[in-house]
């Protein structure tokens, strides 16, 4: 089974000012585009060019072929990624997931300082994530194109710190992006993620 990018539910220019339109055009068929055809080479007549994207980084196999775990991870968490922001979202979530997170983490706001700082302290390239593991709700922080379905837990947020993710927009400056993306995070999907 070949994968595919994912069309976005949006247009390039619809997480203004959050996210400039350029970023996301490069970052979604270039960046993701180039993680989508070599993982599709990767895995291309191998036991794993039949199983989906999380069933091949849940693979401790796969994952010991780096061309399968940097592309295929990059495909699985850009997909994840793309799903988790929306155009007029933001702000906090609501139901289960606020109580959780709450009940967590003290606050909201204690929340969003803490992805920050996941993500600022990730040296180089990688990921910070809202995880679902046996001890209830987690932040962690996995390197390149890892994700937590490496350690069994379960993925509802990731933000790309990448710098391909923010820097014709922010430069150098990635806690400026952190703060600046919770203005589009599409709290519903993360939500259904956390409820399923």
């Amino acid at each position: 089974m070949a994968f595919e990018v994912p069309a976005l539910n949006y247009d390039f220019a619809a997480l203004e000012p959050h996210i400039d339109a350029q970023t996301m055009e490069i970052h979604h068929d270039k960046h993701h585009g180039a993680y989508v055809t070599n993982g599709n080479k990767a895995i291309e007549g191998t036991e794993w060019d039949s199983k989906s994207a999380e069933e091949i980084v849940s693979s401790s196999a796969a994952l010991e072929v780096p061309a399968i775990r940097n592309n295929i991870g990059g495909h699985y968490n850009h997909t994840l990624f793309w799903e988790s922001l929306a155009p007029g979202k933001g702000g906090e979530p609501g139901g289960a997931l606020a109580e959780a997170i709450s009940s967590t983490f003290d606050s909201f706001s204690e929340f969003q300082a803490k992805v920050k700082a996941g993500g600022v302290g990730r040296f180089g390239s990688g990921w910070v994530w809202l995880v679902k593991s046996g001890a209830g709700l987690e932040i962690v922080s996995t390197p390149n194109q890892d994700t937590p379905l490496i350690d069994g837990k379960t993925p509802l947020l990731g933000i790309d710190v990448w710098e391909h993710a923010y820097y014709l927009k922010y430069q150098n400056r990635r806690p400026d992006y952190l703060d600046a993306i919770w203005n589009v995070i599409d709290w519903d999907k993360v939500a259904e993620r956390f409820a399923a």
